[in-house]
């Protein structure tokens, strides 16, 4: 039996951990019933789905009535920068910022918005991936509605100045949406002190199921419903409760809270590792793409000078990780994150993103670091 790939691409998804999977299957089977039904099977699911709801404002320092459970990151983002703008009675704020660097689900939910005529306008970042806040001050308007920003970059895992745009957001009395999908879990994610007032939770990046998320919604501000129909979350997102998977985002929520110190080491030890490995080994064949300090702790998005990153994991069926460029009919297209920081796009070419987990051994790290450098110098 052949062995597993060593699995450094936890920024795509993380497994399902296993107290999180023990914490939904009741919910699979015995505790089945509609939380919104009135009798003695409504009622276990219905106090899950609540006590689920506690635990995930917990980690984000919100309040339970705050949350509103989504399928998943997509559709919370969605739902904050669509449910903004159908919101206003007036109209009158019609421009909404956001970053070169962002997600797809941000990015394109702005592009849609432009249909409806809203104006979106692209802030820019500088080579480790920063946002250029001066840019986005002067984007700022009394016609500008949101902000919306990552609060770490899926790719390269900087850390924005979040809570500075937030300050010269409100200032201007726009709303800043954060999407948190890649650093909850890895890093502290205070609503209070990122001065986010909607706030995007993916589970599947957090060791829960993959289709099921949370937008958390600063009490006062009023979204149009994404999904109409019945009343379920207060109103605010039509459609039965997916009770077991919203069970296990809770228990995934109150694990990554009280076990957040303990994982940040772990992985930025792992990280460090992978990093110091390839830079000994390959010099200044190695780079590093993102902020030197200010990223994630599991994240490591490395360029390899004359290698092509989607060529280098092909070569590797043993390695499991993320690359930031693909070949299209015989031409290599780089990722637009590192295109927007001004990465060469010779070097560009050659970024793989390593992304680590909680469960991410010494073993496998030397053991990838190895078969990586062992390629690149064979190029």
């Amino acid at each position: 039996m052949s062995t597993a790939p060593i699995y450094l691409d936890y920024n795509a998804t993380t497994p399902i951990a296993r107290e999180v999977l023990e914490a939904m299957l009741p919910y699979l089977a015995t505790h089945f019933g509609n939380p919104s039904s009135q009798h003695g099977y409504g009622a276990p699911a219905h106090a899950a789905v609540e006590a689920a709801r506690s635990q995930v404002a917990h980690l984000v320092g919100g309040a339970s009535d705050e949350i509103v459970f989504t399928s998943g990151g997509t559709e919370a983002t969605n739902h904050a920068l669509k449910g903004l703008a159908f919101a206003q009675t007036a109209g009158e704020r019609r421009r909404i910022v956001v970053s070169a660097v962002e997600h797809p689900a941000t990015l394109e939910t702005a592009r849609a918005l432009q249909r409806f005529g809203f104006e979106v306008v692209d802030i820019g970042a500088d080579r480790h991936g920063v946002i250029d806040l001066a840019q986005l001050k002067r984007a700022l308007s009394p016609q500008t509605l949101a902000v919306s920003l990552m609060h770490a970059n899926n790719e390269t895992g900087t850390v924005q100045p979040v809570a500075a745009a937030a300050e010269a957001a409100h200032r201007h009395g726009a709303l800043l949406h954060v999407d948190a999908a890649q650093s909850a879990g890895k890093i502290a994610v205070d609503v209070n002190a990122l001065g986010a007032d909607l706030l995007t939770l993916a589970g599947h990046k957090l060791y829960a199921p993959k289709g099921v998320g949370a937008l958390y919604v600063r009490s006062g501000i009023v979204l149009e419903p994404l999904i109409h129909g019945a009343g379920q979350e207060s109103g605010r997102r039509a459609g039965t409760e997916n009770v077991p998977y919203i069970v296990a985002l809770g228990a995934a929520c109150r694990i990554a809270r009280e076990r957040l110190e303990a994982n940040a080491a772990h992985m930025a030890a792992m990280r460090d590792r992978l990093w110091t490995q390839l830079h000994t080994r390959l010099g200044e064949r190695a780079v590093l793409n993102g902020h030197p300090q200010d990223r994630l702790p599991n994240t490591l998005n490395v360029s390899f000078a004359g290698c092509v990153g989607s060529e280098l994991l092909a070569a590797l069926p043993q390695l499991a990780a993320s690359t930031g460029s693909a070949c299209h009919d015989g031409r290599i297209s780089i990722s637009p994150v590192l295109a927007a920081m001004g990465v060469d796009p010779m070097l560009a070419r050659g970024a793989v993103r390593f992304s680590v987990g909680r469960d991410t051994s010494v073993e496998e790290i030397d053991q990838a670091a190895a078969m990586v450098a062992e390629y690149v110098l064979s190029r």
